[in-house]
C-alpha cells in the first residue's frame, strides 16, 4: 500500500464486521476489516484501501478522542468514537432501569463525555413516578429534558440548539422511544435506515446497526441499538469513581490513599453517605460494578 492509494474517511455505519465509510470527497464505500482485532466504531476516522467500484478494506483506525463501549466476560460492544456528548433516553413507560442508566453514566464519565438525559413520554400518567426516580440524578447536576417525542416540533425546540454542531450519541435501553426521537430530529432517518439495511443485506433487522445521521442544523446524531445489559469490565476502580461525581468532594477525606470506599475506616465516601450526601442506591451501584469486575478477574 502506498500513500497515494490509501484514502481517509469516517465510519458512518456499522453492522457486525461490515462498515460504511464516507470519504473526504463525500463518496460512500462499503468496507470490511482483516484479522480478528477490534474493529472501528461509528465516528472513527480511518484509512481505507479502495477495492472495486464501491468497496474497500479498512487498513488503519486513526487516533481517537474517546470511545464509548460496554464489556462483559464474553465480549465488548462499541457504541461510537470521537463523541462530543451523550443523549441518554429514558421514559415514563416502560419503567426504565436505574441500574442501566447509572452504568451508562459511569461509562460516559470514565471518558469525560458530557451527558444530557431525555425523559420521554411526558404525555403518560406515570410521568410523575419517572420524575421522582430521576430526582437523585438531577441533584448531581446532570441536565434532564422532558418531552414527548411524538411531538416533533417540541422535540426539535428542546434539543436542537444543544445538538447543533456537535457529534452526539443517542443511547437508551429498549422501549424508551429512541427511534421516535430520532425520526423527530432527523426526518429522513427512517428512509435512510431502510435503504442502508438493504445495502448491507440485513433486511428489516435495523436494530443491530449503529448509524450516523447528519442533523439539518449541522452536527450529527449517532443512533445505536437498544440494550438490556451494560457491563463495565474494561474500567479500573479510578475510572468507575469518575462516573460518580458525588464521590469527588469526599475522596480527599479518605484516610487511605488506596481506599476502595467499601469498608475502610476513615473513608470519606462512607462518611458522606452516612451524612446523606451520597445515596445508598448510588453507592450500591458502585459496589455492584466493582464486585462484577473483581469476579471477572478471578474467573
Amino acid at each position: 500500500m502506498t500513500a497515494e492509494t490509501a484514502r481517509q474517511g469516517r465510519v458512518v455505519a456499522a453492522h457486525g464486521r461490515h462498515y460504511r465509510v464516507q470519504l473526504e470527497s463525500g463518496e460512500l464505500r462499503h468496507c470490511y476489516t482483516r484479522g480478528k482485532k477490534a474493529g472501528p466504531a461509528v465516528g472513527d476516522q480511518v484509512r481505507i484501501l479502495p477495492e472495486g467500484r464501491d468497496e474497500g478494506v479498512i487498513t488503519e483506525i486513526l487516533p481517537r478522542r474517546n470511545l464509548l463501549y460496554r464489556s462483559d466476560a464474553s465480549k465488548s460492544k462499541q457504541f461510537a468514537a470521537n463523541l462530543d456528548q451523550l443523549l441518554l433516553i429514558v421514559a415514563a413507560e416502560p419503567e426504565f432501569s436505574a441500574d442501566l442508566m447509572g452504568r451508562a453514566l459511569v461509562a460516559a464519565g470514565s471518558v469525560d463525555i458530557p451527558v444530557r438525559i431525555v425523559l420521554n413520554k411526558t404525555d403518560l400518567p406515570s410521568i410523575d413516578s419517572a420524575r421522582s426516580r430521576l430526582r437523585p440524578i438531577a441533584e448531581l447536576g446532570i441536565p434532564i429534558v422532558e418531552l414527548c417525542a411524538l411531538d416533533a416540533a417540541q422535540t426539535q425546540a428542546r434539543l436542537g440548539d444543544w445538538l447543533q454542531g456537535r457529534s452526539t450519541l443517542l443511547l437508551g435501553q429498549s422501549g424508551m422511544g429512541k427511534s421516535t426521537l430520532l425520526n423527530a430530529l432527523v426526518p429522513q432517518a427512517r428512509a435512510a435506515t431502510q435503504a442502508h439495511s438493504e445495502a448491507l443485506g440485513t433486511g428489516r433487522h435495523t436494530t443491530t446497526q449503529t448509524r450516523l445521521y447528519d442533523l439539518p442544523g449541522g452536527g450529527d446524531l449517532i443512533d445505536s441499538p437498544g440494550f438490556q445489559a451494560f457491563g463495565l469490565q474494561h474500567l479500573t476502580q479510578h475510572e468507575i469513581e469518575q462516573g460518580f461525581p458525588e464521590f469527588t468532594p469526599a475522596i480527599p477525606h479518605c484516610r487511605f490513599y488506596n481506599c476502595t470506599h467499601l469498608h475502610e475506616p476513615g473513608c470519606g465516601v462512607l462518611a458522606a453517605m452516612a451524612r446523606g450526601e451520597i445515596t445508598a442506591e448510588r453507592h450500591a451501584l458502585y459496589q455492584r460494578i466493582l464486585a462484577e469486575n473483581d469476579a471477572a478477574r478471578k474467573w
